[in-house]
Parts: structure tokens; C-alpha cells; sequence
């Protein structure tokens, strides 16, 4: 083989290992998306959304079935409005509860979807009325302690008595 060959042969191995790292990092990025085709659009309001972010996933018993399209404040009710993408092979009743939930202790937030046992079923632009918003952890934080204070009195007072 010439040097031209060899030359062309490694500049394609190169830019071969350049997509594979780029297919990757997309995956890695949860930037692949659901093809615009076959998923719906729906909307759920909360109350408070903690750390939930565009593009986190969307789980129904651990399995991913979309993606978090958009978040806004909705002036009127003063709640947030999130805009979720759901992958058109996978079906729910009307009655869905959306939840906030949370990776692990200190993951990333993700919207949670429990089935309900309606037999109507979600629809492109319906809006899911039963949710539950995010657990933030530094309310749970300052409540506890919070009622430690209230509760509690001095110890070596108690005994005095």
C-alpha cells in the first residue's frame, strides 16, 4: 500500500471514532430524542418543581416513555406548567397521576407517571389533573427541625423538676 492509502484509511478510522464519541456523549446527554411522528404532547400542573429540568425523562415503573418538552409559569394559578413529550407506543388512562421523584437520595429529578383505571386514554394536548409535586429536600430539612424545636424543651430542665 502507498501512503495515500494508508493516509485515507486512518483519516476514516478517525472520523469513525469521532461519530462513535458523539453518539455517545448524546446518549450519556439525554439529548436523543422521540421522533416528532409518533409521540403526544401533555400537560401537567405543580405546585412546585423543584430542580426538574428540560429534557429529564419521563418513567412509568422504571421504564422511560418520554422526555420534559417544556416548563413555564402560568400567571394566573401561580403553579408551573410542564410540557412532557410521551412516546406514542405507550398509552395511559386519563386519571394518570404525574409525580416529581428524585434518582437515588440526591439524583436527578424526573417526572413519575402511576396509571390510574380510567378507560379513556391520554390524548395529543390533554392535561393530567391529579400531580404531586417535588419533595425538596431543605423544606423536609427545616421542618424536622423546625419541630424538634417546638417539641423539645431542655433536657436538664426535665430532670430539675
Amino acid at each position: 500500500m502507498n501512503r495515500s492509502t494508508i493516509d485515507l484509511w486512518v483519516g476514516l478510522f478517525v472520523a469513525a471514532g469521532l461519530l462513535a464519541v458523539l453518539f455517545l456523549a448524546l446518549k450519556v446527554g439525554n439529548l436523543t430524542t422521540f421522533s416528532a411522528g409518533d409521540a403526544y404532547q401533555i400537560q401537567a400542573k405543580f405546585a412546585n418543581i423543584g430542580g426538574l429540568k428540560v429534557r429529564a425523562p419521563i418513567k412509568s415503573a422504571g421504564v422511560v416513555v418520554g422526555r420534559i418538552s417544556d416548563i413555564r409559569f402560568d400567571n394566573d394559578s401561580y403553579e408551573a406548567v410542564v410540557s412532557m413529550n410521551v412516546d406514542g407506543r405507550y398509552q395511559f388512562p386519563r386519571d394518570t397521576v404525574a409525580k416529581i421523584l428524585t434518582s437515588g437520595l440526591l439524583g436527578e429529578q424526573y417526572v413519575g407517571l402511576e396509571a390510574g383505571g380510567d378507560g379513556v386514554m391520554l390524548k395529543q394536548g390533554d392535561r393530567l389533573r391529579l400531580t404531586q409535586s417535588a419533595v425538596v429536600l431543605e423544606n423536609l430539612i427545616s421542618q424536622f427541625l423546625f419541630n424538634k424545636a417546638a417539641d423539645g424543651k431542655d433536657p436538664k430542665e426535665d430532670a430539675k423538676k
